[in-house]
């Protein structure tokens, strides 16, 4: 008995530890129609024996040539609609452009409780302010995250690039060529997030005022130009934000 596609591609969403894109369900199709045509094509074995023994016969694989993105799309989103019934403890989500299985948010604090939802450390309050700067003033550089929050921000901005939360995109136009610093696309992953449009809306960074932008530019091309290449490094200037866990 043959598995029908959509079959095939809930099973992919399930196995899988990272949200599944459209384009990779369509690769793993490929993948293993290049499989069963070699198996087909494979001569037998020279040895006298093999022609007395019954061949083995192949996977039970069927052929998706003929399968469109917007066709495996559409059955991703059927997996999410489907999931939404109050009979399934789990849903399917759109994270990262991608599917994954998540369980539903009813069940989290059981989950939590029994420890069984928590595979990764939690962000110490100073790691998520940083974070929460840079991603809604991404791109931007360190000078500016430690503007705004008014601390050294070495530490916290090293743990965030660690845990693939933000990541390097370039460097500014200002003197001395600073780092720029966005969110990466685990970000939208580990907050459960389609893009970032589905951040919440702040309104003290929807506002900031030109002048407090002006003032950190006046600041930083008053500042003597630093090496480039010393830019990310901890200093020995004592770190003010204690620790990320």
């Amino acid at each position: 008995m043959h598995p029908d596609l959509s079959q095939i591609i809930e099973s992919l969403v399930f196995a899988a530890e990272q949200p599944v894109l459209p384009a990779q369900v369509i690769e793993t199709l490929m993948a293993a129609n290049a499989r069963v045509i070699h198996q087909d094509e494979e001569e037998p074995a020279a040895d006298s024996s093999a022609h007395d023994a019954a061949p083995e016969p192949l996977p039970d694989v069927r052929t998706w040539e003929h399968v469109s993105l917007e066709e495996v799309t559409a059955i991703l989103d059927a997996l999410v609609e489907r999931y939404q019934d109050p009979a399934y403890v789990f849903e399917v989500r759109k994270v990262a452009q991608g599917y994954q299985f998540f369980t539903k948010r009813t069940y989290y604090p059981y989950i939590q409780k029994a420890n069984l939802a928590r595979n990764q450390k939690r962000l110490t309050k100073p790691a998520m302010e940083v974070l929460a700067i840079i991603a809604y003033r991404q791109p931007v550089t360190k000078a500016e995250v430690e503007f705004i929050r008014g601390v050294n921000c070495d530490y916290a901005v090293q743990k965030l690039l660690e845990k693939n939360l933000i990541s390097i995109t370039g460097r500014s136009d200002l003197p001395g060529r600073p780092l720029l610093y966005a969110t990466s696309p685990y970000f939208m992953q580990y907050f459960g997030i389609r893009d970032l449009s589905d951040m919440p809306r702040l309104k003290e960074f929807e506002e900031l005022a030109e002048d407090h932008l002006e003032l950190f530019r006046q600041q930083q091309e008053d500042r003597p130009q630093e090496n480039p290449e010393n830019e990310g490094k901890t200093g020995e200037e004592p770190l003010l934000e204690g620790s990320v866990s």
